[in-house]
């Protein structure tokens, strides 16, 4: 594998770490801002959706732009954004700053896969592209308790300062390692992305992206206070915790994709079903310690099992029905999973602010993901509908 693959995997870390990171340090930004817990839980949710909204827009808007200037600047806003959050006063320029870091995580990522598989020969493509995304996956694993760590004990602002600091070291990687005559891909336009959009098959594996995915984050928003306030732990210890999850979560990403490899619409319904199970049985084992941490691996091991397959999915879908389309159905696909994690955060904050309280974001998160499992089960009947008839596949009203 080529270095310049390095400083992708690089910034790929960074950009992980960014987002999740927040998770760890709700309940500290909660009270040096003086704001509730819920209204901290939006930080997760405005984050999510600027990937959501502003990948696709910014995307189509500088895809004439130069690869390597594009990661160049794309970093460069990633350190603005995450020092803007480190200097915040208020609520209010938190959000800012994390919505510039999502306008750079959201078009990075759209092409970052691209460049990452021109890289290198044909056959090692998709090596490559797992290359850059394993960044993503180690952050979730050390760079998001690390982050934690560090904020419990200098405060969060050292955080987001360390997190700028990953960022400088990205940039310069990316301006050092990359080389200058990327191959430039003709830019999906807008109207591309709308088309897509119109398939009610591909709309129907959106939401179960979004749905599987959200419903996890329902918990996932909360585990700090959940694991502080409900099953006792310290705050320290919360961050060996986000490990234990994080390590199940790398697991999950590996094996999801193998079991999904034959059959993903048979392996997704099975881990949806397994993954509400275990979002239920945590409302239950919650105040226990040992039995929390448990059903806490077999979630964070479910809920990135189903990555592989929901993406694998839909690109298997948009063959079928909108085979000229297929690398922006993959995007939205991406999109979906993050207005999920936003909807997720949105819907957790309001059970937390209900009368249901804290513990009961497991089974609301439940109910979500076995949504998921309903359609995962109608996209099932749908394609067995699809191959018994001869023809054109009729698309959903």
């Amino acid at each position: 594998m080529p270095l310049a693959l390095f400083a992708l995997t690089v910034a790929a870390y960074a950009i992980g770490t960014t987002e999740f990171v927040i998770v760890g340090l709700l309940p500290t930004v909660a009270s040096d801002l003086d704001i509730t817990l819920p209204l901290a839980g939006l930080i997760v949710s405005v984050y999510a959706l600027g990937v959501t909204f502003g990948a696709p827009v910014l995307t189509a808007l500088t895809g004439r732009l130069g690869r390597k200037p594009l990661l160049v600047g794309l970093m460069a806003l990633f350190i603005a954004g995450n020092a803007l959050a480190a200097l915040s006063p208020t609520y209010e320029m938190l959000l800012v700053g994390r919505v510039l870091s999502a306008f750079a995580h959201g078009v990075f990522f759209s092409v970052g896969a691209t460049i990452a598989a021109d890289l290198v020969a044909p056959d090692r493509r998709a090596s490559a592209i797992a290359m850059m995304f394993m960044g993503l996956t180690v952050a979730i694993v050390t760079g998001v308790p690390l982050g934690t760590f560090i904020g419990q004990t200098f405060g969060w602002r050292a955080t987001f300062w360390a997190v700028a600091g990953l960022g400088v070291v990205a940039l310069a990687a990316i301006a050092l390692l990359l080389p200058s005559d990327l191959k430039r891909e003709t830019p999906a336009g807008l109207m591309q992305q709308v088309r897509v959009l119109g398939s009610g098959r591909l709309l129907v594996v959106f939401a179960m992206t979004a749905l599987g995915y959200g419903g996890t984050f329902v918990t996932f928003t909360f585990l700090s206070p959940l694991l502080q306030d409900i099953t006792g732990f310290s705050a320290n210890m919360v961050s060996l915790v986000l490990v234990l999850y994080g390590v199940a979560i790398a697991i999950g990403n590996l094996v999801g994709g193998k079991i999904a490899d034959r059959d993903p619409v048979k392996a997704l319904a099975v881990m949806f079903a397994l993954q509400a199970a275990a979002l239920a049985v945590l409302t239950l084992t919650a105040p226990s310690p040992v039995l929390a941490l448990a059903t806490l691996a077999a979630i964070g091991f479910l809920s990135f099992a189903t990555v592989p397959g929901l993406q694998l999915y839909v690109v298997d879908m948009a063959r079928r029905h909108r085979p000229a389309a297929v690398d922006v159905a993959s995007a939205l696909n991406i999109a979906a999973f993050n207005l999920g994690i936003a909807a997720g955060a949105w819907i957790g904050g309001l059970v937390v602010a209900s009368r249901l309280g804290l513990g009961a974001t497991p089974w609301v998160g439940a109910i979500l993901v076995a949504g998921a499992l309903g359609l995962t089960l109608l996209s099932g009947a749908l394609d067995r509908r699809e191959r018994s008839q001869p023809g054109p596949a009729a698309e959903l009203a």
